[in-house]
């Protein structure tokens, strides 16, 4: 076997296929486009589904690629298993209905064993199959000539993940040797089993049927190859090391812990667990945040909080007590930068978000410590010896406190942890991941109808919005037509269309096509798998006929609204650049005749002040009057000229540069102003979160600025005239004026409420009962708040020394109780948390609290006097204990 390097296997292998006839498909984002059923890019083939479905017909059938993957169904392993990761690559080569099983076979083998490539001894490989698939398990046995006792049969290899594209799967087993296992009466010990010896490093999956909505199986159309091989795997053959940790992809990173922690890896189990955690999470953490993800509380930004804080919590096992998991960045970039050199290029960056994480994290691990030591306190002045599972979880979510940390803290008070109840909360949380991800497809059942439509057309939108045309193609119900009649909804194919078809964020156009005879408007345009336009149209009059000439004719205003709204989007991008930094890339877009919407990645809120400056910056190139230059160039070239390629889009060798003079230039398809003083005003409507480090902005141009601008002027006059101000300047003095006012009043109306307690609190302390020795205080009283009752409580108790207090009120239909015990009555076993949650109880509520103070709630004022009954009830209790 050959001495290689990751790098060098990575690479080996797209030469390889490239070889074949295959295109090298470059690696996706981590962050999934326009694909809500993933929270991650977790697979080669994630990013190759519109191919395999249907919706897009790739340039080549024959398709390898590198792809970089995030799975997280597992993290509690990874550690503690050899081949657990959170970041992996996964290789893989496809083919979308060109060749099949044969080929995907002998090539897979040819890699292997070659000397021209990997050079594995054969003797050492093992092959799975589906028990029915023989006709793999034929080419395995007859022209690979594998023995046959190395070929096995296993029911799980079949891929199916609903309804879509699914078949069996053959997988390739590497025999390690008898040091990984050698135990005959071991009846895991083949390929395939649950053992450490045959390492599974390619599967083979042989897309043959649709997995049809009713759960039957039909034969694909075309039928697909679709394969991986996990790198970090085959690079612990190739380097002949126990586990992926001590490849070349992770040993450097492990290296330079070491070098921070000053503690040696391998050497005591829990550490060298503790450097594996630590080396899997900042790769995944590092290339995740490189490629827009942000740590957050919510969806894909709550996987890299969790990463970071777990790598956290496994750094004190090796003494680190400060962050330094950013120090690492650097060696991730390194290691990968010949292939992917995002990490490198933004390692400042990453660092900084990640340093960020770590000090606020450290910070809420302290808090956290003073949190489970009040609860502590809390537990053990009730009598309880079990910790509560739901303050776990808060611990664990709120705080970034580990249970296990909690657990042995608790234990050292004699409290053991409430699993169950910790369970309980982690289900909910898990709901609320799985929830993240939309019930949407994965994939879509093949439509032969439109991939196989044989028709040509030319988009001339750029240029004119109007033109002759003919029908080339009509299909009605997924079927091809020859005619439309009145009132039918078709999908209409024409020689040539002014019709934008939706992409890149900009919505299609709407408009009209007429024949002598008929009319049909125009509602939706999109692309087929071929790249040609798709009316959506309804034939309003007439029929329209399959070879007929039509007039076909976009809306005016409805384009010219919508191109002001595309430039400025472009303008928008690069101002958000400028000013909040230059690692604010697009995370999707949206542009339509009303509006226009930007997402993109950031890790804090946008300032007013930086909100100010990025709408002044874009109304200043509207005003300079810019002429764009829209040119096609090659897409090295294009590059070199610094041009952004937009979030998610997918590029030929020839690409469409839009230039906003020597201030924007981007890659796009969309369709423009020619001067940016067309676009007349930009104004910023809004700006927030959507989720995991994505922020949103939404703003109007033009007329839609004006109208909205002029619609907050009214406001404003509305508003002048309520507040008696002679004019919009006087406003912020008035208003002042009357906010001094209100505080005013609020103080006297709070000071004349606290008179009021007062003398009601003094006319209730002849009230005062004697049960059984102990004075106690139980009374409805009038009182606006919680606030105020507690004020009361704590009023009497100084008043009366010793005494057992217990007071109820009724506020918006609620009932609101408040309890307070002496300290000399706490000691001889009254509690006012035990107290008020049974008079609590009684009102429908609940609550809790220590044993001198404690306050609930309740939902039915009429037991009130009930309530109050109990105060009596626990005195009695405790003194007939």
């Amino acid at each position: 076997m050959k001495k290689l390097n990751s790098a060098e296997v990575r690479q080996m292998f797209l030469d390889f296929f490239k070889e074949k006839d295959h295109q090298i498909e470059p690696s996706a984002s981590l962050v999934p486009n326009d694909d809500p059923s993933l929270l991650w890019i977790n697979s080669g083939v994630a990013t190759l589904k519109k191919y395999f479905d249907g919706r897009v017909i790739p340039e080549n059938p024959r398709i390898v690629n590198a792809q970089k993957s995030i799975r997280t169904n597992d993290i509690e392993n990874v550690g503690y298993t050899a081949r657990h990761h959170t970041f992996f690559e996964m290789l893989g080569n496809f083919s979308i209905g060109d060749y099949f099983k044969e080929e995907a076979i002998h090539w897979a083998w040819e890699f292997l064993t070659s000397e021209k490539w990997l050079g594995f001894d054969p003797e050492l490989l093992s092959i799975t199959v589906h028990p029915e698939d023989d006709e793999a398990y034929d080419i395995w046995l007859n022209q690979i000539k594998v023995p046959a006792e190395r070929i096995i049969r296993l029911e799980e290899n079949f891929w199916d993940i609903g309804e879509g594209p699914s078949g069996p799967n053959s997988e390739i087993f590497y025999d390690r040797g008898p040091e990984y296992g050698n135990d005959p009466n071991d009846p895991e010990l083949y390929p395939g089993g649950e053992n450490a010896r045959y390492l599974e490093i390619w599967n083979l999956v042989f897309s043959q049927f649709n997995h049809n909505a009713d759960d039957t199986y039909t034969p694909l159309p075309k039928k697909n190859i679709d394969t991986g091989m996990g790198l970090e795997r085959v690079m612990s053959v190739i380097q002949n090391v126990p586990t992926n940790f001590e490849t070349d992809l992770f040993l450097p990173i492990i290296e330079k812990t070491e070098s921070i922690a000053k503690v040696k890896y391998g050497k005591d189990e829990k550490q060298t667990i503790a450097f594996k955690v630590i080396a899997d999470h900042i790769r995944t953490v590092s290339f995740a945040i490189g490629d827009g993800a942000l740590p957050s509380n919510e969806g894909r930004g709550y996987v890299l909080r969790r990463l970071i804080r777990r790598a956290i919590r496994f750094s004190k096992e090796i003494g680190l007590d400060k962050p330094f998991l950013y120090e690492l960045v650097d060696i991730v970039g390194d290691i990968m930068k010949e292939y992917y050199p995002q990490v490198s290029n933004q390692k400042d960056y990453i660092a900084k978000v990640i340093r960020l994480e770590e000090e606020r994290f450290h910070e809420t691990l302290n808090d956290g410590l003073d949190i489970l030591t009040t609860i502590i306190e809390r537990e053990k002045s009730a009598g309880n010896k079990v910790f509560p599972g739901e303050a776990v979880f808060k611990l664990y979510d709120t705080y970034g406190f580990p249970k296990e940390l909690t657990a042995e803290y608790v234990e050292e008070h004699g409290f053991t942890i409430d699993e169950e109840g910790f369970e309980k909360e982690m289900e909910k949380q898990r709901e609320r991941a799985r929830s993240a991800r939309q019930k949407v497809d994965s994939m879509q059942v093949q439509n032969t109808a439109l991939s196989e439509l044989d028709v040509e057309g030319e988009f001339i939108g750029y240029d004119t919005l109007e033109t002759n045309a003919t029908i080339t193609a009509i299909v009605k119900d997924d079927s091809e037509a020859e005619i439309a009649k009145e009132n039918d909804e078709v999908l209409l194919f024409l020689s040539e269309t002014p019709f934008y078809a939706e992409s890149g964020g900009q919505i299609a156009d709407k408009g009209w096509i007429y024949t002598e005879s008929a009319s049909a408007y125009v509602e939706d345009v999109q692309k087929s798998p071929q790249g040609l336009h798709i009316h959506r149209v309804t034939v309003k009059s007439g029929e329209l006929q399959k070879a007929e000439q039509v007039r076909a004719i976009v809306e005016n205003d409805f384009r010219n609204a919508i191109i002001k709204n595309h430039t400025a989007t472009h303008l928008l991008h690069q101002a958000l650049k400028d000013v909040l930094g230059k690692h604010v890339n697009q995370a999707g877009s949206l542009v339509t005749p009303d509006r226009l919407r930007f997402d993109f990645t950031h890790f804090a809120a946008v300032t007013k002040e930086e909100f100010e400056q990025i709408e002044k910056i874009v109304n200043e190139k509207i005003w300079q009057s810019i002429n764009l230059v829209i040119d096609y160039k090659k897409i090295d070239e294009a590059k070199e000229m610094g041009a952004m390629a937009l979030f998610g889009e997918k590029y030929g060798d020839i690409v469409r540069v839009v230039q906003i003079g020597d201030y924007s230039i981007e890659l796009c398809g969309g369709c423009h102003v020619r001067n940016t003083s067309e676009i007349g005003l930009f104004k910023l409507v809004s700006e927030g979160g959507i989720g995991a480090g994505t922020r949103r902005i939404e703003a109007v141009t033009s007329k839609n600025a004006y109208e909205f601008l002029n619609e907050k002027m009214n406001v404003l006059r509305q508003v002048t005239d309520l507040v008696k101000a002679n004019d919009d300047a006087q406003l912020p003095e008035k208003v002042q004026h009357l906010q001094h006012e209100i505080k005013v009043l609020q103080k006297e109306n709070e000071s004349l409420s606290s008179k009021l307690a007062n003398v009601e609190a003094s006319a209730i302390l002849e009230q005062v009962e004697d049960i059984g020795g102990i004075p106690v205080l139980a009374q409805h009283v009038n009182v606006k708040d919680m606030n105020q009752l507690r004020n009361m409580v704590d009023d009497l108790k100084q008043k009366l020394g010793s005494v057992v207090i217990l007071l109820a009120t009724e506020n918006n239909e609620k009932v609101q109780l408040a309890a307070g015990i002496s300290k000399d009555l706490v000691e001889k076993g009254l509690h006012a948390g035990k107290l008020i949650k049974e008079a609590a109880a009684v009102c429908g509520g609940g609550g809790g609290g220590r044993p001198d103070m404690a306050q609930a709630g309740g939902s039915d004022p009429s037991k009130i006097l009930e309530a109050l009954n109990t105060a009596k009830d626990h005195v009695n209790g405790v003194i007939n204990q």
